[in-house]
């Protein structure tokens, strides 16, 4: 098992660019923080990327960059060399495109305060949180504090954003290929920061503020974070089975994978987590054996094998 060879764009233009035709499978990446390639990022949470492992040499140019790459996947329009090598005149045939995108915009959804900066009221469809006088019976459940129109406009925003990126990448010559999502591991809301700017334009925490502003009480903190990135994984995988509208589009189930979660109330590094909302090597670690897996099994074409069904009951037909 050979590691992702992870290059960037200014190799490719470099002196001496990597010889991408040496590697049996070439793919293009973009995405978060998840995929960054800030130095202060790789030495702290990690890189999803640098932990993919293929039977085959496999590549990977990534967009991503060392900025604050895709906070929001409107930054797509912002990213110029993922657009030109992905759809560009001169774009070269990718087997696969790999992406890490959605998971800062749900946490900026959960961070929309309930009133705006002239205390006037921010409507339920543009936030994913209650305020207490809107909340729901306790019935409900941990859903009293979670807004389904807010969720609506979400789910309609990241529909439309992938939507897009596909329509560019039937525009050049990997029209048709595999993209690659992932779904996110459930954070602990808890005090736990970055070291220096982020993402989403803070050190963080991110969702511990939001929650306490909303008075959620912090017993259902967890299962409140659980229920916001199930949403977001089950949106993901309803778009990777609609083969008419997203075709192409592949989703590998993070949430499935066993973590350690961090403990409430630290604040550092926890668990498989680096901060409230970033794994650290070993979280990571975890993901990506897991996800690699998923990945080489499309490229191979093996998902395409009908999978046994065990013997065959009487009168069962012997086709497939």
């Amino acid at each position: 098992m050979d590691h992702l060879a992870c290059f960037t764009p200014a190799d490719l233009a470099g002196r001496t660019p990597p010889d991408l035709h040496s590697f049996r499978w070439k793919l293009l990446a973009q995405g978060d923080s998840w995929f960054s390639n800030a130095r202060a990022k790789l030495n702290a949470h990690a890189n999803l990327l640098q932990e993919l492992v293929f039977r085959s040499q496999t590549t990977a140019v990534n967009c991503a960059g060392t900025g604050n790459a895709l906070s929001h996947m409107v930054d797509l329009e912002s990213s110029p060399e993922f657009v030109r090598l992905l759809a560009g005149p001169d774009a070269p045939a990718w087997d696969g495109v790999l992406l890490s995108v959605g998971g800062n915009d749900l946490i900026a959804a959960a961070r929309t305060p309930a009133v705006n900066w002239n205390a006037e009221p921010i409507p339920l469809n543009l936030r994913l949180l209650r305020r207490q006088t809107e909340w729901g019976p306790p019935s409900a459940g941990v859903a009293r504090y979670f807004s389904e129109p807010g969720w609506s406009t979400y789910s309609d925003y990241l529909r439309a954003n992938v939507k897009h990126l596909l329509s560019l990448r039937d525009q050049g010559p990997s029209a048709g290929k595999p993209v690659f999502m992932h779904c996110y591991a459930v954070p602990m809301p808890r005090p736990a920061g970055a070291e220096g700017g982020d993402d989403l334009g803070a050190s963080g925490p991110w969702l511990f503020p939001a929650l306490k502003a909303y008075g959620v009480p912090s017993a259902d903190w967890a299962a409140v974070s659980r229920l916001m990135v199930f949403h977001l994984a089950q949106l993901l995988k309803s778009m990777a089975a609609d083969k008419e509208g997203f075709p192409g589009l592949f989703v590998f189930d993070s949430t499935a994978v066993p973590l350690a979660l961090a403990a409430p109330g630290s604040t550092g590094i926890s668990g498989d987590w680096h901060n409230e909302i970033h794994l650290n090597h070993s979280g990571c670690f975890k993901i990506a054996r897991a996800w690699s897996e998923h990945i080489e099994m499309v490229l191979e074409g093996k998902h395409l094998i009908p999978v046994p069904t065990g013997r065959k009951g009487r009168g069962s037909s012997s086709q497939s």
